[in-house]
Order: C-alpha cells, then structure tokens, then sequence
C-alpha cells in the first residue's frame, strides 16, 4: 500500500458523495469519498491525513500530454524496476517518498522503463482513501 502525508486543503460533497482535495508534498491530489455529509465532516480543511493507494492502481505514462480524467498526475522519477514475467514492479521517487507502481511488463517494455526515467504516476480519485493520522503517524 502506497502511503503519502497530506493535509486537507477543501471538501466537496453531495449526498452520498465527498471530493476532497489533499496538499500532498506541494502538489495536490484528490479522493472521491463514498460517505454521508456528516462522516465527510470528519474530513476538515487543514486535517493532516494519510493518502492511501494500491500499488496495482498506479498507471504510469512518459511524455503525456493534453487533459486527462484522472484528477491525480504525480511527477516522479524511477528509482528501480523489477520485471518478471507478466508483472513488473516500479520504484518510484516522489519528493522523497517512495510510491510503487504494479503494471504488466508489456507495458513496462512498451515504455521502455528503466531506473532515472521520468514518469508520470497517475492515479483515479475513486482509488484513494484517506485516513486521518495523528502526529506519530
């Protein structure tokens, strides 16, 4: 599981539904939240939170442009991979912190992917989770 701190910077709901947008080591990431408004309300600007992801939710992409739909575009640099045979691991360095990437090593070879390569991790909205953190965590 990958781990990142952030802090919540705003809070969209709706019903059911909560966007909530996360500082996150100078950029910003968001999180669609299936809660009701009260257990959104947990989630308050300035709430220091843990940004939660898959390993296997982590799409990679070199030289992208133009818009996207996916909400979470995280510049990072490669630090190792480890192909095997259908799956290959990724290593990625994002302002000091590691996040790793699972994709299929197709992909990994269609990209070309190797340790110092710059990359784009992209992640869905609806694929991060937020939990609140206390200040050892």
């Amino acid at each position: 599981m990958n781990r990142l701190p952030g802090t919540v910077i705003a809070i969209q709901s709706s019903g059911q539904v909560a966007l909530a947008d996360v500082e996150v080591l100078g950029g910003v990431m968001s999180a669609l939240l299936m809660e009701s408004d009260a257990e959104a309300g947990r989630l308050k600007p300035g709430a220091p939170v843990l940004v939660l992801f898959q390993e296997a939710e982590v799409s990679l992409a070199k030289d992208l442009t133009g818009l996207i739909s996916l909400r979470n575009r995280l510049r990072t640099r490669v630090k190792q991979v480890d192909r095997g045979g259908v799956l290959t691991r990724a290593a990625l360095d994002y302002h000091g912190h590691e996040i790793v990437s699972i994709i299929t090593t197709r992909s990994a070879e269609r990209l070309g992917l190797a340790a110092g390569d710059e990359v784009e991790a992209l992640i869905k909205a609806n694929e991060v989770t937020l939990v609140t953190r206390t200040e050892s965590s």
